[in-house]
C-alpha cells in the first residue's frame, strides 16, 4: 500500500495545494471526491448547481492521470452525477454509500429500496410552497431545507411519524447541510470507499479524499488505514491534513494539477 506525506491541517490555497499535489504520484494514488460544497458550490436546492466545463475538463485529464483511479463519492444517486457531469461518466459512490459503479460502463450495484408507503410518506413533508425540497432516491428519501430553515423542527416530527408508522422497517436519519435523509442503517461514505479501494484500478493505491460536511466524517475516519489523506472543504475536521477554504479553490487545484497531465480523453456519453 502506498503512502503520501502531507503536512498535518495545513490551509490549502490553489498555490499550496498545486505544491502539495505536486510531491503525489498519479500512479500510487487515487483521487476522491464529495461533490456539493466541495467540487461544486451549494445551491438554493439539490437541483440548482452549476458543474463547469473547466471542471469537467480537469476531472477527465485527471481520470486519465490516475489510469481510472479517480471517483465521485457523493449522497446523490449516480444518475443524477451522470447527468451534472455529461458526458463523464466517471467511477461513483452514490447514496452515501448505497451505491457503487467501479468504471465507465460498469453495472451500478445498489441496496434494496425503501418500502414504497415510507417513502410517500416522507415526501408528503414538501408541499406547494413550504420551501421543502426532496429527494427519492429509492433506498432512501433525502429533504432539504436550504429555502425554509424555519421548516427544520416539523421536518423532525415528521420524519419521527413516519418511522413509528414502520415499527418493522430498520431506519436511520442522516443530518447532512440543512437536509435530513432517512435511510438503511450501516451504509456510509467510508464503507464504500473500503470496498472500493480493493477492486480494480483503486488497488494498492493511497486515497486521497476531499470532503465538506458530517457525511464525509466515515471517509475521514478509514484513511490512515489506507494509508491515505484527506483534506476538508470549508471547515475543519481533526482527521484532515489540510483544508480548502472554498469548492472554488478546490476546483482551482485541480485545474493546476490537470494542467500538466496530457490531453484528455472523453468517457462516454450521458444516457
Amino acid at each position: 500500500m502506498s503512502s503520501v506525506d502531507i503536512a498535518r491541517n495545513e490551509i490549502v490555497t490553489p498555490d499550496t495545494a498545486s505544491a502539495i499535489f505536486s510531491r503525489l504520484d498519479p500512479a500510487k494514488i487515487a483521487l476522491l471526491f464529495d461533490v456539493d460544497g466541495t467540487l461544486i458550490d451549494i445551491g438554493p436546492s439539490p437541483f440548482e448547481v452549476d458543474v463547469s466545463d473547466e471542471l469537467k475538463e480537469s476531472l477527465s485529464r485527471l481520470y486519465e492521470r490516475t489510469q481510472g483511479a479517480l471517483a465521485l463519492v457523493s449522497g446523490r444517486p449516480i444518475r443524477d452525477l451522470d447527468l451534472l457531469f455529461a458526458p463523464l461518466r466517471l467511477p461513483a459512490v452514490g447514496g452515501h454509500g448505497a451505491e457503487t459503479r467501479l468504471s465507465e460502463g460498469a453495472p451500478v450495484s445498489r441496496i434494496e429500496d425503501l418500502p414504497e408507503g415510507l417513502r410517500r410518506h416522507l415526501i408528503e413533508a414538501a408541499v406547494p410552497g413550504s420551501g421543502i425540497v426532496y429527494e427519492d432516491k429509492g433506498y432512501s428519501v433525502a429533504l432539504h431545507y436550504r429555502k425554509a430553515p424555519q421548516e427544520a423542527e416539523r421536518l423532525r416530527r415528521h420524519i419521527a411519524a413516519g418511522r413509528a408508522a414502520f415499527p418493522d422497517e430498520r431506519t436511520e436519519v442522516l443530518l447532512g447541510k440543512a437536509m435530513f435523509e432517512v435511510k438503511r442503517p450501516g451504509v456510509n461514505k467510508g464503507d464504500a470507499v473500503r470496498r472500493l479501494m480493493t477492486e480494480g484500478q483503486f488497488v494498492g493505491r493511497a486515497p486521497i479524499f476531499l470532503g465538506d460536511d458530517v457525511t464525509d466524517e466515515s471517509v475521514f475516519d478509514i484513511l490512515p488505514e489506507l494509508g491515505g489523506k484527506g483534506f476538508g472543504v470549508g471547515r475543519h475536521f481533526p482527521q484532515t491534513a489540510g483544508i480548502f477554504p472554498s469548492p472554488a479553490d478546490v476546483r482551482q487545484a485541480l485545474h493546476l494539477l490537470a494542467r500538466d497531465a496530457q490531453p484528455s480523453v472523453r468517457l462516454g456519453t450521458a444516457s
